[in-house]
């Protein structure tokens, strides 16, 4: 009898501690919403393939530079739907606020980078929001 009492009680420990490491996860969740910030790239199709190169390595230096980015990551389409309009490389920024998405539009690094696309952009999306 004591031992289902201590395993009954063991039990209903550990559920508490699963329930507090849920809330507390669901709480850290909702107080610390991110800025993200979308880039998706379709390339002119005179651009040379070392030129596009050049372009994603420069993108991807800028999260070594530009320290108000939170995170980064980037790859090319890989979607079977069909509806990426042309758009082969998409680029995700993670920013702490929106003053550090001001900070990183005007960053002297980030204007540099955005001279260097040229003609050799085709068209680009910029899509901002908060996660949720």
């Amino acid at each position: 009898m004591k031992r289902i009492i201590a395993v009954a009680l063991l039990a209903v420990v550990a559920g508490i501690a699963v329930s507090n490491v849920a809330v507390k996860a669901v709480e850290k969740k909702e107080n610390t919403k991110v800025l993200r910030h979308i880039v998706m790239f379709k390339f002119s199709d005179s651009a040379p393939k070392e030129d596009v190169q050049k372009i994603v390595d420069a993108f991807i230096a800028l999260e070594g530079k530009i320290d108000v980015i939170a995170d980064f990551e980037w790859g090319t389409n890989v979607s079977k739907e069909g509806l990426g309009k042309g758009l082969t490389h998409g680029f995700n920024l993670t920013f702490k606020t929106q003053e550090d998405l001001d900070a990183y539009i005007v960053h002297p690094d980030h204007k540099t980078f955005v001279a260097m696309l040229g003609d050799k952009i085709a068209d680009v999306c910029v899509f901002d929001y908060w996660a949720e």
